[in-house]
């Protein structure tokens, strides 16, 4: 049974078959976020990029990539305007279309800037959004578990402030967490990093998500049983719509505490940057896909790797504390908190016995830190 509708300034019970403007106004919003995030990025280069990227990004292309975005973006936004009642989705791909043609009338001919220093990484929350938008949405819309579940749903904003939250700090939660990583793989043993390097990079990897998971399934235990931790991980869990934005809705605290120990060990054992970035790849990917809306039955994989399905029931309203694994469901099984009841889906996602939790990026944000 899909949960009850909430209120919401972009849900409504309009169809969203092809013809009836949502498919229009959904692309167009999205390109409209991206055209303006671009345009901002071209007006304040330093301050709101990367710097290891801007070499990569060729002025041209991206202005060329800017006005097909936003030119798409207005006009799909006035075919939604036309086609729907409601013309919430229409009105933001409009306003962001426009928003992002007049930031982009402002910025300074040259572009580029030092590839050193620090920046927002707001051009990776451009890519992101574009990237998964253009993967995941597809996917929730053709094989839905709710199909009723609009992709707008309530608390969507809430969520995606915490996306663009994770991609602007990139650089400092990147710098917190492989810092201390780094600088202990100094006293590492070098023989057992030499052999770890020798390993084929496929067999690297295998080892890689293992040691990863083992480390991940303790952390995660851990923010479940240990009350300061769960104040922060607590914030993950208050989510009572699944999809593929639901996973960013992760506190910066939680994250840095789950990635620094994740990533100590992999330095400490030395394995190659080619491994490690093919896990960070994997990571990323999985670790969307689980919280997506799609009701894919992966029974042959689902003994050996995490799915939608074992990773819902992680969120499920109860039973609580079961689904521990990111990776591995195994490990689960290993220590007695699996839970996999066959073809059965959580009907309720969100904190035990129905608790509300705080609603909106700063009251999320800042609830951990306020006094109990």
């Amino acid at each position: 049974m899909p949960p009850p509708r909430q209120p919401g300034w972009l849900v409504t019970d309009e169809p969203q078959r092809f013809g009836s403007g949502w498919l229009s106004g959904t692309i167009g919003a999205v390109l409209g976020l991206a055209a303006m995030g671009t345009a901002a990025c071209l007006l304040l280069p330093e301050q709101l990029t990367t710097p290891a990227l801007r070499a990569f990004y060729p002025r041209s292309l991206v202005e060329s990539a800017l006005a097909t975005a936003i030119g798409l973006a207005f006009g799909l936004g006035a075919v939604s305007l036309w086609l729907r009642r409601k013309k919430t989705l229409g009105l933001v791909a409009l306003a962001t279309a426009l928003a992002a043609a007049g930031l982009w009338a402002l910025a300074p001919a040259a572009g580029g800037g030092p590839t050193h220093g620090a920046g927002l990484g707001l051009d990776v929350f451009v890519l992101n959004l574009l990237l998964y938008s253009a993967l995941f949405v597809p996917l929730e819309r053709v094989w839905p578990l709710r199909p009723t579940q609009p992709t707008f749903r309530a608390e969507w904003w809430t969520d995606l402030a915490w996306f663009l939250s994770s991609a602007l700090l990139v650089q400092v939660t990147t710098f917190l967490v492989l810092g201390p990583a780094r600088l202990l793989a100094d006293a590492a043993l070098p023989a057992l990093q030499a052999n770890v390097r020798a390993a084929p990079l496929p067999v690297q990897f295998a080892a890689i998500v293992t040691t990863a998971d083992l480390v991940q399934y303790g952390v995660h235990r851990a923010c479940h049983r240990v009350p300061f931790l769960w104040r922060f991980h607590g914030i993950h869990h208050s989510a009572t719509t699944m999809d593929w934005l639901a996973g960013s809705r992760l506190h910066t605290v939680d994250a840095l505490l789950t990635r620094a120990l994740v990533y100590l060990p992999l330095f400490l054992l030395g394995f190659d940057a080619a491994a490690v970035a093919a896990y960070l790849v994997f990571v990323a990917a999985q670790a969307t896909f689980v919280h997506a809306n799609v009701g894919w039955r992966l029974g042959w994989l689902e003994p050996w790797l995490v799915t939608p399905r074992f990773h819902h029931w992680h969120h499920a309203e109860a039973p609580p504390d079961v689904n521990f694994a990111v990776h591995l469901p195994w490990l689960d099984r290993l220590f007695g908190t699996y839970h996999l009841p066959p073809g059965r889906w959580p009907e309720r996602y969100g904190l035990a016995g129905g608790a509300a939790g705080p609603r909106g990026f700063w009251r999320q944000f800042a609830a951990p830190f306020s006094p109990r």
